[in-house]
């Protein structure tokens, strides 16, 4: 028999407390805020951005290679053996040596990276490297 002397408890109704919910969104809310303020220091790489309009730069030289492997010395078609003396010959009559290296839609990297090499022995430390395409020879 059961003893009629034990009570079980009374269950109480469960209750969302909002106040420990708002108090833990503004402390998420403020630290977004304070992680986002904090990466307003971006490194960054300076860059000279070309002047407007149709002039191009005496000193820039166009390397284009095509898929051939045929190399294009300012829109000039020379074999690739004749780079290097080009480049050095260039290079001691500009005053601020640039250098461009474009390819056609079917360029090699092979050739490619054989003319960077032969830039990089003629001492010029101006190179870009065009990410778009253009005809042949251009």
């Amino acid at each position: 028999m059961e003893d009629p002397t034990i009570t079980l408890p009374l269950r109480k109704r469960a209750r969302v407390e909002i106040i420990p919910l708002i108090d833990v969104i503004f402390f998420l809310l403020a630290t977004f805020v304070l992680f986002t303020l904090s990466l307003n220091r971006i490194q960054s790489v300076p860059v000279e951005l070309p002047a407007g309009g149709d002039k191009v730069p005496t000193d820039l030289l166009k390397l284009q290679v095509s898929d051939q492997g045929n190399v294009y010395f300012n829109g000039e078609l020379v074999d690739l053996t004749e780079v290097p003396a080009r480049l050095d010959l260039w290079s001691r009559g500009a005053t601020d040596p640039k250098v461009l290296i474009t390819g056609d839609n079917q360029a090699r990297w092979e050739t490619t990276i054989k003319v960077l090499d032969f830039v990089r022995q003629a001492h010029i430390a101006k190179v870009s490297m065009e990410t778009h395409t253009r005809p042949t020879g251009r």
